[in-house]
C-alpha cells in the first residue's frame, strides 16, 4: 500500500511562545459557546412566553454564528500583529459584544414581561 507523501510542516505565522492568538481565539470559542448555550436556554421559555423566546434565541444564534465566521481573520490579525510586535486592540468587537449583551438583556426583560 502506497502512503501519499508527507505534508510539509505548517509554517507558524508567528513566534509567540505564550501562544497569545490562539489563546485569544480560544476565548472567543467560549463565548460563541456560551451564546449557544443561551439560545438553547432561550428556547426553553417557548412553552412559558411563546414566540417572545424567539427573538433572544435567534439573536444569541446570529451572534455565535458571527463569532464563528470571524475567527479565522482574528486569527490572522493576532498573528500579524504579534509578528509586527504591534496588535490593536479589536475594539469594535468588544463594543458589539457589548450592545448584544444589552439587548439580550432587554429580549430577556420584555420577554418575562410579557408573561
Amino acid at each position: 500500500m502506497r502512503r501519499p507523501p508527507a505534508r510539509p510542516p505548517a509554517e507558524a505565522l508567528h513566534r509567540d511562545p505564550g501562544l497569545q492568538p490562539e489563546r485569544t481565539v480560544m476565548s472567543w470559542d467560549r463565548t460563541l459557546l456560551a451564546l449557544f448555550v443561551a439560545a438553547v436556554m432561550f428556547l426553553r421559555w417557548y412553552a412559558t412566553v411563546g414566540l417572545a423566546a424567539l427573538a433572544p434565541a435567534g439573536l444569541c444564534g446570529l451572534a455565535a454564528m458571527a463569532i464563528h465566521l470571524t475567527q479565522r481573520r482574528r486569527y490572522g490579525l493576532q498573528s500579524l500583529g504579534v509578528a509586527r510586535e504591534r496588535v490593536e486592540a479589536d475594539v469594535f468587537s468588544v463594543l458589539w459584544m457589548m450592545v448584544l449583551v444589552v439587548a439580550l438583556a432587554v429580549l430577556g426583560a420584555l420577554a418575562i414581561w410579557v408573561i
